[in-house]
Order: structure tokens, then sequence, then C-alpha cells
């Protein structure tokens, strides 16, 4: 059995991306009713104490988990899921602009 992550907590905390999601699933989600927020190019370390679900106007980013050498890398038009608990870092190459939502911490 292989397997390139480490056996620390935060091996099993994978980002999904959804490239170019359709504008039925955009409206379902209420997209634009999310806060907005913006960041220019840079490097920024980051701590997800809950589920952040994103959607990118602009920008392109390369998201790597700490202590890992992979990356995931998504931009303008993409829906992102990040994990809680993940800590990562954001290589920022281009300016971001995306809308975002966290996940509640209660449960129905």
């Amino acid at each position: 059995m292989a397997t390139t992550s480490t056996p620390d907590s935060s091996s099993n905390l994978s980002i999904t991306v959804e490239r170019n999601p359709s504008d039925s699933r955009l409206s379902e989600l209420d997209i634009k009713s999310w806060p907005k927020y913006g960041c220019p190019p840079g490097k920024y370390l980051l701590k997800f104490d809950a589920e952040e679900t994103c959607y990118l106007l602009k920008g392109k980013v390369k998201v790597y988990p700490k202590g890992s050498s992979e990356y995931v890398e998504f931009g303008a038009g993409d829906l992102v899921t990040i994990p809680q608990g993940l800590s990562c870092t954001w290589d920022v190459s281009v300016a971001i602009d995306k809308h975002y939502k966290f996940a509640s911490s209660s449960s129905s």
C-alpha cells in the first residue's frame, strides 16, 4: 500500500476543485449573496478553522498543504472547498477576488 501523504492529522484533508461550475449550480448556491474577499499577489500562511467554500471571480493561486511539496492550483471560474483543519500556504500569483462562505459549526 503506497502513499505519498505523511501520517499526520492533515493527511486526509483534501481540497476539492470544481472547474467552471454551471450558472444553475452557482444560482443554487446563491453565490452572489456570499461575502467577497480579495488579496494581492504574495504568500499567505492560513489555517482553516471551518470548512470554506469559495468561488474565484479573478486570480490564480497554488495552495501547499503544510508539510507537503505538492500543491493544488485553481483560479478564476473555479468553485473550491477547503476542509476544516487544513493549514496551508497560499501562493497567489494573480490577485484574488472571490465570494466565500464558511460552513456553519452547528449541525442540523
